[in-house]
């Protein structure tokens, strides 16, 4: 339970993405692997930014090597994270990841209060729910949603006191 509530909690937001790209040791990697001078482009959507497809997603736009330097810029300020002043901390995304912790705190306190033997299997598979969020951005929020109508399934099970395991 603990790693996936670290899974949760683990900021892999705008400040991360900065940081392992301006990552002196990521660029020694890349340069390391070709021969040359490396030119950099980065294939970004940028929130607030970003021109919306067909279905409401942010499109990706190409980002040439001036970007590095927002990118250390953007590193520097990670220390906003969290406070009224960052700017990314009141978007959609990061409030349903702030809550989701929340969530699944409640969640595993309902399953120890209530856990039994002929459960456990149940408990263990509820407890790994966050393994099936993956991605960012809209990637993450249709993983999300498959996640939240597992979850909301097992939780029945649950509280109905079934010992079955979902159908995989």
């Amino acid at each position: 339970m603990a790693r996936y509530l670290f899974k949760l909690m683990a900021c892999k937001d705008e400040y991360e993405v900065a940081r392992l790209h301006a990552d002196p040791a990521f660029h020694a990697k890349i340069a390391a692997q070709f021969d040359g001078e490396v030119k950099l482009g980065y294939h970004l959507a940028p929130p607030g930014l970003a021109k919306k497809n067909a279905r409401g997603e942010p499109l990706k736009r190409r980002y040439g090597p001036w970007m590095l330097g927002a990118f250390r810029l953007l590193a520097r300020l990670k220390g906003l994270r969290g406070t009224a002043l960052d700017p990314f901390g009141r978007t959609e995304e990061r409030r349903t990841e702030r809550a989701l912790v929340g969530e699944y705190r409640a969640c595993i306190e309902e399953l120890l209060a209530t856990l039994d033997a002929p459960r456990l299997a149940l408990a263990v598979e509820i407890a790994a729910i966050p393994e099936d969020i993956r991605g960012y951005g809209h990637v993450k929020a249709r993983h999300l949603a498959a996640a939240r109508a597992k979850w909301s399934g097992l939780m029945v099970q649950w509280r109905t006191g079934s010992p079955q395991r979902a159908a995989a």
